[in-house]
Parts: structure tokens; C-alpha cells; sequence
């Protein structure tokens, strides 16, 4: 098939010679420029609440910029043109920077914030690369694509001097930066490799374009779940926060809610009424949602099951009030047996069972 230099009709070939001399002769210039615009937009994500894992830069190499300045128009019936008629000028992706994001949701967040740093960038186009994919119903990866232009900057004046001393240098310069997470990044660099970069498009089979596919959901599906793992991470921390979401007080809905996300292995299989565990709590005076939280540690949990040895795993309801029994003791009899004035019914009997068998695990166990 050849490159598109190969392709390149002859007539055209003078024109896109000189735009190569021009761009070989002034490089290092433009590394330079690269430098300062990986430099800027590290600098504003310095304020980002979740912090990049990396920014990186790279500025279009001899070769890639010939190919890419010899792209011809695709009009069978017209007389040869190029694509670019000033790719110097014309071309945005000469240099790119690449934002590496940890998880999806953090990819806007460093495109907004990008975004809002007027006085240094001008956004001139936004686009999702996964937007397509996902309504079409298929697979590719996921990467957020600013166009950035610059303003007033004197290192692209530096620039822009050298390339055309006849010119006025304004300070102004088109390119792209790539925000992105790992996995896209990783999925995209190989695939760069093997899908475009390939020497000879013979040995290219359609297993490696159903294999792509294939990795491309496989991605999607660990981002989800990294995703859904942070955002519980997140809403657990929260619950230890004693001047925020550690403070909302213990109704039924809210017990729910922490039980749900700190245990969601244990639920209830039916009546979705909680309020016998906000009588529960409040017997003990624990009504704030980090003192639920401290009750429901896996270390308390697993010397509750190891004492009792259940016979069918407990729901919500026997759990949480084993674990009371277990924090509480003989206070947790008296507060919440049925009749406290009784001697036997039972639930107290039950309960003095239960609590003689913790007894009896704390002193073999030496707690």
C-alpha cells in the first residue's frame, strides 16, 4: 500500500518538501514550545482535587509530520491537492500533551479545569472519543480531546519568529492535549502499535480487530468496577467524618443506607421496614451514623459468628443485634427483652444463651 509520501503526486511533492525543511529546521524550537505547554497545563492541575498520575508530552516527529503533510484530497475526478495546503499552520496535533487519570470520572474534572484557565488557554473544541462507540453499541477507547490555543505566550512567539521572521508573532498556538485514564491509555498505546504502525498491512488479520474488541469491554468493565469501588471507599470515609456524614442522625432509612453499603452481603430478604434497628441502636444511645459504623467492624463481626457458630447465616436483624449483645452485654438483656421485668420469655432466654457463649469465646480466645 506504501506511505502517503509514496502516494504523493509528484506536482505536490516541491510544497510538501519545503513545509518539511521548515518544520526539520525549527524542531527544536518547537520541542522547547512543547515543554512550556506540558509545563502550563501540569501547573493548573496542581489545584485538581484528584490529582493526575501523570502528565506527558510529545511533539510530532520528521516522518510522522511528512505523512501526515502528504495526505491528499480523496476526489477521484479532481486534480491532486493536499489536504493541508499550510500544515505548519494548519495542522493542531504537531504537539500533544496527555493528561493519565486514575479513574473515568476524573477525566472531566481535569478537562473542566483545563477549560476555566482562560487567561492561558482558549478552548476551541471538546470531544469524548468513547461518545460514538458506546451509541453505536460497540467498543473502542475511552479519551477525552481538548483542542487548546494559547494566548499571548512568549515562548510560541519565540517560535513563530523563527518559522516566519516576515510574520507577526502573536503569541497564538493550536494543540491538542488527551486526558485519559490508565487502562485507556495502556489499551491505546498498544493498539496504536499494532493497528497503525504495523510494517506490512499483510500480516494484519481480523482476529486482531475482534481481539481489540474484545479487551476494549474487558477495559470498560474494570473501569466500572474501579469506579464503583472508589465511590464506596468514598461514602465509607465519609461515615467517620464526625462533623459531616458521621453526624446524620440513625433513621430506619439511614440505617439501611450504611448496612447496605458497609455489609452488602447480608440483607433482608423481605419487609423492608428498618425501624426495629433504630430501637435497637437507640436503646444504647446510638443515634449518629458514626457510631453505627463503629459497631459494624469485621473484627467484631467475625468474633460474633465464630462465638455463636450460627447454624444459618444471620440476617440484618439477628446480626445486628448479636453485635449489640456482644458490645453491650448483660445491658443489651435488660434494655431490649421484651418484658424487663421478667424473669424468663424468649427472647431473654435467647439472649442469655447467646451471651453465655460469648462469654465463654472471649475466655478461650483471651478477649
Amino acid at each position: 500500500m506504501g506511505t502517503n509520501w509514496d502516494r504523493l503526486d509528484e506536482s505536490l511533492r516541491p510544497s510538501v518538501s519545503a513545509s518539511v525543511a521548515d518544520y526539520e529546521r525549527t524542531l527544536p524550537a518547537l520541542e522547547k514550545l512543547t515543554a512550556e505547554l506540558e509545563s502550563l497545563v501540569r501547573k493548573v492541575l496542581t489545584e485538581a482535587e484528584d490529582k493526575p498520575l501523570f502528565v506527558t508530552s510529545r511533539t510530532k516527529s520528521v516522518d510522522s509530520f511528512r505523512e501526515k503533510a502528504s495526505r491528499m484530497v480523496a476526489e477521484p475526478d479532481a486534480a491532486p491537492a493536499l489536504q493541508f495546503l499550510e500544515p505548519l499552520r494548519n495542522l493542531t496535533d504537531m504537539v500533544g500533551v496527555r493528561v493519565i487519570t486514575t479513574l473515568p470520572g476524573e477525566n472531566a474534572q481535569a478537562a473542566n479545569l483545563i477549560k476555566r484557565q482562560r487567561s492561558i488557554f482558549d478552548c476551541r473544541g471538546d470531544t469524548e472519543k468513547d461518545i460514538g462507540s458506546i451509541e453505536s453499541g460497540t467498543y473502542g477507547y475511552s479519551s477525552r480531546h481538548l483542542i487548546l490555543r494559547t494566548i499571548q505566550n512568549d515562548v510560541v512567539r519565540s517560535y513563530q519568529e523563527l518559522l516566519d521572521p516576515e510574520a507577526k508573532a502573536n503569541g497564538s498556538y493550536f494543540f491538542e492535549c488527551q486526558i485519559r485514564t490508565i487502562f485507556a491509555h495502556a489499551w491505546s498505546e498498544i493498539e496504536h502499535d499494532i493497528r497503525f504502525k504495523s510494517q506490512d498491512p499483510r500480516a494484519w488479520s481480523p482476529y486482531f480487530d475482534r481481539q481489540f474488541t474484545a479487551t476494549a469491554a474487558m477495559l470498560e468493565t474494570v473501569e466500572s468496577a474501579f469506579s464503583e469501588l472508589h465511590d464506596r471507599y468514598e461514602t465509607v470515609t465519609s461515615y467517620w467524618d464526625a462533623e459531616g456524614e458521621g453526624k446524620v442522625s440513625l433513621t430506619p432509612n439511614r440505617i439501611k443506607a450504611v448496612w447496605q453499603t458497609l455489609l452488602p452481603h447480608v440483607d433482608r430478604k423481605a419487609d423492608d421496614d428498618w425501624g426495629w434497628a433504630a430501637e435497637l441502636v437507640a436503646a444504647h444511645g446510638l443515634g449518629k451514623t458514626v457510631d453505627l459504623a463503629a459497631l459494624l467492624q469485621p473484627k467484631i463481626i467475625s468474633n460474633v459468628r465464630k462465638a455463636l457458630d450460627h447454624r444459618y447465616s444471620p440476617g440484618p436483624d439477628r446480626l445486628l443485634d448479636d453485635l449489640l449483645l456482644w458490645q453491650f452485654g448483660q445491658s443489651h438483656i435488660e434494655l431490649t427483652a421484651e418484658d424487663a421485668g421478667a424473669e424468663q420469655t424468649p427472647r431473654r432466654d435467647s439472649l442469655n444463651r447467646r451471651h453465655q457463649q460469648m462469654q465463654r469465646y472471649r475466655k478461650a480466645q483471651g478477649l
